[in-house]
This record gives structure tokens, sequence and C-alpha cells, in this order.
């Protein structure tokens, strides 16, 4: 008996909780979309739909649009809330200070952080994308506990060497990171190929 060798998509789970920046959600989902061989599945809780309405203009039917499959934030009989469900990895985006610290502690109180801790006691990629600044020391406490569990901890710093003309170039390069994270191929960041020459001194303008 011969095993036929397909090609599966990738599953990544998107997480949209309720700190500001919505947008790194609403375009990650788009760019796994582009990519093709992506399967995602959402689930948002309620400040994160909130959050969506407020800076993006965005209802619930919108954010699900962009999905494959979309899960209630209160489903904890969801596929995604077991170990047993083959997944590639999961980002939360963005990921509030609660949600953070849900994931630290275990409490698996919404499907948001009781899918975060599966992707943990499974030891597969969790993402956090966190939002909130300046940073007190529960914050950071609770980043070091997920970091010692394996989650990766990715706040959104903008980064300037690729000279971003826009805010959303600078989206754009901050989610191609997380999708690098993810083992994907992301085509919207360039790579750092070195510095630039340096520019010639004019001896006139001293």
């Amino acid at each position: 008996m011969h095993l036929v060798q397909t090609s599966l998509p990738k599953r990544i789970i998107v997480a949209i909780s309720g700190a500001s920046g919505a947008v790194y959600g609403v375009r990650l989902l788009q760019m796994l979309a582009d990519l093709g061989n992506v399967q995602t599945h959402l689930t948002v809780s309620e400040a994160g739909l909130l959050n969506l309405q407020q800076e993006q203009g965005m209802n619930r039917g919108d954010i699900e649009a962009l999905a494959h499959v979309v899960h209630p934030v209160h489903d904890i009989g969801a596929v995604i809330a077991s170990g047993s469900f083959q997944c590639d990895g999961m980002v939360v985006a963005p990921c509030s200070m609660r949600t953070l610290a849900a994931v630290a502690h275990g409490l698996s109180d919404n499907l948001i952080a009781r899918a975060a801790d599966v992707m943990l006691k499974e030891r597969r990629r969790l993402i956090l994308v966190v939002r909130e600044t300046p940073l007190n020391l529960a914050h950071l406490r609770n980043m070091t506990s997920v970091t010692e569990m394996g989650g990766i901890i990715f706040p959104p710093v903008p980064s300037f060497y690729h000279r971003p003309q826009t805010l959303a170039d600078m989206i754009d390069h901050t989610v191609s990171r997380v999708i690098d994270l993810l083992g994907l191929p992301q085509p919207h960041a360039p790579r750092w190929t070195g510095l630039l020459p340096a520019a010639p001194i004019d001896p006139s303008a001293e």
C-alpha cells in the first residue's frame, strides 16, 4: 500500500484581542490569504471587535470574511481548543495585556487563551503581538513567563532601515516579520543586505 503525498495547506490561528492596533490582525489575515496555501482560523474577542469598529470601521462580517474558518471566542469546544488539531502556528495580533496575562498564567478562560495554551503545551509556534506602552512590572513579568514557556513576544516596534514612506509600509514590514517567524514566505519586506554606501561629503557645506 502506497501513501499518496499531498500538499496540505498550512493552518494558522489568528486571534484579535482588545489592544489598539487592530490593523495588524487585519493585515495579517490579508497577507496570509495572498500566500495561497494557508488556511486561517480566526477568533476575535468582544474588545477586539470593538477596536476593529473604532480603528478600522469594520464590523464582524468584514473581519470574518478575511478568514477561512471562524470560531466564536467563547466556544471552548472549538477544534482549535484541542491539541489533536494539527496547526502550524498561532498569532495574537494585537495582543492585549489582559490576554497576555491569561496566557502567562494558563487561565484558558476564553478560546484565545485556551488555543494559546494548547500551542504552548504542544510546543508549537505562538507569537503575541503585544501592544502597550509604557509597560509596568506585571506586563514585563508576564512577557517573561510566556517567553520561558516557549512563546514569542513580538511588540510591533517599527523599523526604519528600509526607509518606509507610509504608515502602510511600516505595518506591512511588521506583519512580514511575523510571517517570517511562522516559517512562511513573505514578499512584502525586503531583506537586509548590509549598509548602504556612505554619501560623499560636500566640502562646500562645511
